[in-house]
């Protein structure tokens, strides 16, 4: 019975340590499974493709409202997002432009995809629920009394910009810049009305203005996408409420 007993604590021991090694290589394969910021991991651990679909942009364009279109706005997405090694999506910035001449209006819902869409990093949040921002539009926008009463999860602690950083928002150290870019209403669409709600379709910042939402859902209406209108559409107007020209930024794949 002792030669037994001595046997398989030998064999204990020399499989303890492979097992371990085996659940801790498991571990961190699940946890970088959710790393949404393409962050690299610690040495030794496995890289996983990025999941971030869904950032705040960490700098505007720093020529107010003129974001040279729809198509800077996208572009400017896709620099951020590659920067931090989420290129590999398709990147569109949230925003809707109004009806011209010759031109139809373009809803901001319209623009990012269908979704689920997730933020920063599973990895440095925590739980999934604190990086899922949506399940698909439906959801985001609440399209139904059940979707609006149940909500999205953007507030302010998961609604960060490409490198898992808050929007700093009403009771922060200044500067305060939770007003958001989108020239839409509560429901993802453009306003049909003849007032400017777009800095004429993001080219301009000098005339007319811009409907914004607020990151940390605070104040009029605390509406992600669409609390108040800016009073400008240069820097110093944007600056002036509360705002630095930043807009939400969604991988449409």
């Amino acid at each position: 019975m002792t030669k037994l007993h001595t046997y398989f604590v030998v064999l204990c021991t020399l499989t303890a340590a492979p097992c371990l090694v085996l659940m801790q290589q498991t571990a961190l394969a699940q946890q970088n499974a959710f790393n949404t910021q393409g962050i690299t991991p610690p040495p030794g651990t496995p890289v996983s493709q990025s999941r971030m679909t869904f950032f705040v942009t960490s700098v505007g364009m720093g020529k107010g409202g003129d974001l040279g279109g729809l198509a800077g706005a996208d572009a400017h997405c896709q620099r951020l997002a590659t920067a931090v090694g989420a290129g590999n999506h398709t990147w569109h910035a949230y925003l809707s432009t109004q009806a011209r001449p010759g031109q139809p209006a373009v809803n901001a819902r319209d623009r990012i995809g269908t979704g689920p869409w997730f933020n920063w990093s599973y990895a440095q949040l925590g739980p999934p629920q604190n990086a899922v921002i949506s399940a698909d539009l439906g959801e985001l926008h609440g399209d139904t009394l059940v979707q609006a009463q149940r909500g999205s999860n953007l507030f302010k602690q998961s609604t960060r910009n490409e490198h898992g950083e808050v929007i700093h928002g009403i009771g922060d150290t200044p500067p305060i810049q939770h007003e958001i870019l989108t020239g839409s209403k509560w429901d993802g669409r453009a306003y049909t009305d003849r007032a400017d709600h777009t800095c004429n379709n993001w080219t301009s910042s000098s005339t007319g203005s811009a409907q914004v939402g607020h990151s940390d859902r605070i104040g009029n209406g605390s509406s992600w996408n669409s609390s108040n209108t800016t009073k400008g559409c240069s820097e110093a107007a944007f600056e002036s409420s509360g705002g630095a020209g930043l807009f939400y930024c969604f991988a449409i794949n």
